[in-house]
């Protein structure tokens, strides 16, 4: 089990990111959360395998259409073994 906290700059509020997040998350079998910031950027909790972790930060920077994500900060964490992903 991989654990990763995770900083999302760039336009990442406004168009979905998190709803997109929550739903890639999902069908990655992943769990944690996301949400935004006063800064303007998305922070995000994921946990999962390793595969699908990685996986999961590949598509986040693309994100959905309408975003343009330009940096994604990130730390490993020890997993909480939350179950489920949700927007926060």
């Amino acid at each position: 089990m991989t654990a990763l906290d995770l900083v999302v700059h760039g336009r990442v509020q406004g168009v979905f990111y998190r709803d997109w997040t929550v739903r890639t998350a999902r069908e990655l079998g992943l769990a944690g959360w996301v949400r935004n910031e006063g800064d303007g950027t998305v922070a995000a909790h994921i946990e999962g395998e390793p595969q699908a972790v990685e996986a999961m930060v590949a598509r986040m920077r693309d994100g959905p259409p309408r975003a343009a994500p330009t940096r994604i900060e990130q730390r490993e964490v020890a997993a909480t073994g939350l179950t489920g992903f949700e927007r926060r």
